[in-house]
């Protein structure tokens, strides 16, 4: 046995022992180990022996009991399973031990490669909730007529909880089913073969046609707003493109010539309308044909006078009256 399995086992049986605290005993410490852990249907119970103590007259009873002996193997749990053994501690019959001893195998089976003993308990524990009744082991013919009509009311019982089960399952809304359908679609997703990319391909075609149209529809009304007279005119009355033919997209390629030409026709233009402005004016050219003796004339004038008689004017004006 390696290291690993012996390191295993003995944390499996640490923890068994923080579960079942004195109900879990190590009868063997040295490979193979041996483990006895004793099950009752209430941890917290009293005896059925029958005590006029107050304190335990609403205390669950426990009427039947087992102990489990378990032999581990030197490969477990990684090949093997656990040898088992049932012993009846209380309330029940041999016949009970077998019928035990197979659930506890079974529930071991379904557990093989990973530490068992704890699913094997907890099973055979809710066995003994189920069937904790006084006279368990009682083997008169009433007793056994008994036993199995509650054997039968269990029976019914489950029965009855697996039919409303399914019936819930069945009254699923046709809304419900549709949103498990669509939520099972995306998470395996849909293959892709050419019926289905067809069909999708045609989808997307129509939509994108209908968006386009709309497009269009906006892009007339915006121009309609705008006073515009349709996107086929690309030119005004000057043949000059607008800026908004220009840069929008909207008119989808630029034509350069068209460009080009107007802006050829608007240099002419300005052209035109410079030698019309200078044409226009009515300019008198005697105004300006000055002789050179009236240049000497404004030489002679003498401004610094008419400067000295403007500050004693502003003198006078400013001396107060006394």
């Amino acid at each position: 046995m390696s290291d690993e399995h012996c390191e295993e086992q003995e944390m499996e049986a640490e923890a068994l022992s923080a579960i079942f605290d004195d109900c879990m005993v190590i009868q063997k410490d040295s490979q193979p180990f041996e483990w006895a852990i004793t099950l009752w249907p209430e941890q917290q119970a009293v005896d059925d022996g029958g005590g006029d103590d107050d304190d335990a007259v609403d205390a669950p009873i426990n009427h039947v009991g087992i102990q489990v002996l378990a032999t581990i193997p030197l490969d477990y749990p990684e090949l093997s399973l656990p040898e088992l053994k049932i012993e009846i501690k209380k309330g029940l019959t041999d016949e009970h031990a077998q019928e035990l001893l197979e659930l506890a195998m079974e529930e071991a089976e379904n557990n093989r490669g990973m530490p068992v003993m704890y699913a094997v308990c907890e099973r055979l524990r809710e066995w003994l909730l189920e069937n904790n009744e006084k006279g368990m082991d009682d083997k008169s013919m009433y007793a056994q007529m008994m036993k199995r009509e509650k054997e039968k009311e269990r029976e019914a019982q489950k029965a009855k909880v697996a039919y409303e089960s399914q019936k819930q399952k069945e009254e699923l809304t046709e809304a419900e089913a549709e949103e498990l359908a669509v939520r099972k679609r995306r998470a395996e997703g849909t293959a892709c073969t050419d019926e289905t990319f067809a069909a999708w391909k045609e989808r997307f075609d129509a939509e994108m046609e209908l968006q386009r149209r709309k497009e269009e529809e906006a892009d007339a009304a915006d121009t309609k707003k705008k006073g515009g007279k349709g996107e086929k005119k690309a030119v005004d009355k000057t043949g000059r493109l607008t800026g908004f033919q220009q840069f929008s997209g909207k008119m989808g390629t630029v034509d350069w010539e068209a460009m080009e030409a107007a802006n050829e026709n608007a240099l002419r233009d300005e052209d035109e309308d410079d030698d019309d402005d200078v044409g226009d004016l009515n300019v008198n050219e005697e105004l300006f044909d000055v002789d050179d003796e009236d240049l000497d004339d404004l030489d002679e004038l003498d401004f610094d006078d008419d400067d000295e008689e403007d500050e004693d004017d502003d003198d006078e004006e400013e001396e107060p009256d006394i």
